[in-house]
């Protein structure tokens, strides 16, 4: 394992056949032209010592994993990306977006690559604080991705022309509520420049903050107490 000196993990979501290729009813429109500019983010990831995890979407053959909103459009679709599958429909990924020694892999059973998964059990053990999202979709799995890692107290870091939607007033519309929400918002070519100073530990600077200004967190002893309410 090579010494990971940015503390940051590249995590690439659902970029799979079913949700790649045009021939399949679950393909994101966007996603196909993204797949050179991944390949290039994962090369340098993997350059300069940034575990790269591949969080993929497999469903059940009989349909008892798939998301209620889902449900009917796989079924109706030839019950897309089963295990084992193959071809267009399937959860293969092209190459160069395929694992190698090294990498993770991550079976998602919903959007958001946190929910239900070992990743942040993993990312802490490897002592993990910055995620690094790309893949599709941008307002569904990287979004609830992104909202999770900050709930998680990760930084979030977004690689823009390495995401994806079903339209480009959709991807924009994400990206701009994304870097609202604080995610760091870069592109591939920026991200070969990638380093440890490139994004702000905001978990580190308020514990800094929070230690040097000694306050108590809770009121006690003061007119209105949390213990009044107990």
């Amino acid at each position: 394992m090579k010494e990971n000196t940015t503390h940051s993990a590249l995590i690439v979501i659902d970029m799979e056949n079913g949700f790649i290729d045009p021939r399949s009813p679950h393909c994101i429109r966007g996603a196909a032209e993204t797949v050179s500019e991944c390949r290039k983010a994962i090369c340098t990831a993997r350059s300069i010592g940034i575990p790269v995890f591949f969080v993929k979407r497999i469903y059940r053959t009989d349909g008892s994993d798939v998301e209620l909103t889902r449900y009917e459009k796989w079924k109706a679709g030839g019950r897309a990306m089963t295990p084992g599958s193959t071809g267009f429909n399937s959860a293969e990924a092209p190459e160069g977006l395929k694992p190698v020694p090294g990498d993770y892999t991550i079976i998602k059973p919903r959007w958001s690559a946190f929910f239900h998964t070992e990743l942040d059990l993993v990312l802490r053990r490897l002592d993990i604080k910055t995620v690094i999202l790309m893949g599709t979709t941008t307002p569904n799995c990287i979004r609830t991705t992104a909202f999770d890692a900050d709930a998680l107290e990760y930084n979030v870091v977004i690689l823009e022309d390495c995401c994806s939607s079903q339209t480009v007033e959709i991807q924009r519309a994400n990206i701009d509520d994304l870097q609202r929400m604080g995610a760091v918002i870069m592109n591939s070519i920026e991200f070969e420049h990638y380093q440890i100073t490139t994004v702000s530990d905001l978990h580190e600077q308020i514990r800094r903050e929070m230690v040097h200004d000694n306050y108590h967190p809770e009121p006690f002893g003061e007119k209105h107490c949390w213990s009044d309410l107990w």
